[in-house]
């Protein structure tokens, strides 16, 4: 809403209206232009903030509510304080990036540590959590911060964003009502090849997409892997750098996949296995 504020008053105005609606559980951010105020709210939330895949333009997988959210947030739970910084600055030109507060959640981050980062939001002010790429909390550490919002009762609201996973989903050609996501295949070769069998066997056998990952510069062996383990009829789906300007998706049965070429090294891939 508008609010026509006379000069001298407006820094006090806005002062007013911020405490009023902290106290009940809503933050606004107030932007000054020509003796106006503009409200935009932001409810107290912990707001899941996606970002890109890639160096892909924000406009073009962002909406701009995003952003607007994104003003309105002085606390993040990020996985790496550098990079959240950069989205961040991308996102919004115009944000104070000294005026944020930041909470690291990775790997190496201790329990007793995470459960201090939603003191904010219990306080009346909005959280946002940010991953390294695509949606937080997906195959992302991010997941436990929200596990203990919902515990404790406090709002949890998902962004619209892409992730790599329901992308790849998408383009595959594979059954979308029945789909897994395992994450990592096993490095020890012997333990590897009976994990593929595995996923293979339930794709037939239970008509499930199965959908997995490897460390970049391992993308090339993992598709060797699963030539030399699959049916020549299984369908193998490779989506690599998705968004991205070289986007790469590609379905073809295991029999094509042992005489194609591709470039896969040191590409974000997500591997997809189907009858």
């Amino acid at each position: 809403m508008m609010l026509p504020l006379s000069e001298p008053d407006c820094s006090e105005g806005i002062a007013y209206l911020l405490q009023t609606y902290i106290k009940t559980g809503v933050f606004y951010v107030c932007l000054q232009h020509y003796n106006r105020v503009v409200m935009s709210p932001v409810k107290a939330a912990l707001y899941l903030i996606p970002v890109p895949l890639g160096e892909t333009a924000i406009e073009r997988v962002l909406p701009e509510y995003n952003r607007t959210i994104i003003a309105g947030i002085r606390h993040y739970i990020v996985e790496n304080v550098r990079s959240a910084r950069r989205f961040l600055r991308k996102s919004n030109p115009d944000i104070q990036i000294d005026d944020l507060t930041f909470y690291t959640l990775n790997q190496h981050t201790l329990p007793e540590e995470v459960s201090g980062y939603l003191e904010p939001l219990k306080n009346g002010e909005p959280v946002g959590v940010i991953s390294e790429a695509g949606c937080p909390a997906i195959a992302d550490p991010g997941a436990d911060v929200v596990a203990m919002a919902q515990r404790a009762g406090l709002p949890v609201v998902p962004l619209v964003g892409p992730s790599s996973i329901l992308m790849s989903m998408m383009a595959s050609g594979f059954n979308g009502q029945s789909f897994a996501f395992h994450g990592y295949l096993p490095i020890e070769p012997a333990d590897r090849v009976k994990k593929i069998k595995l996923l293979e066997q339930r794709a037939w056998n239970e008509s499930q997409t199965q959908i997995f990952i490897e460390t970049p510069y391992r993308n090339h062996k993992l598709v060797e892997d699963l030539v030399r383990s699959c049916r020549p009829q299984t369908r193998l789906c490779v989506a690599s750098n998705i968004s991205c300007e070289d986007e790469y998706i590609r379905t073809l049965s295991i029999r094509e996949w042992s005489k194609a070429k591709y470039d896969l090294h040191k590409k974000p891939t997500i591997f997809l296995l189907f009858k």
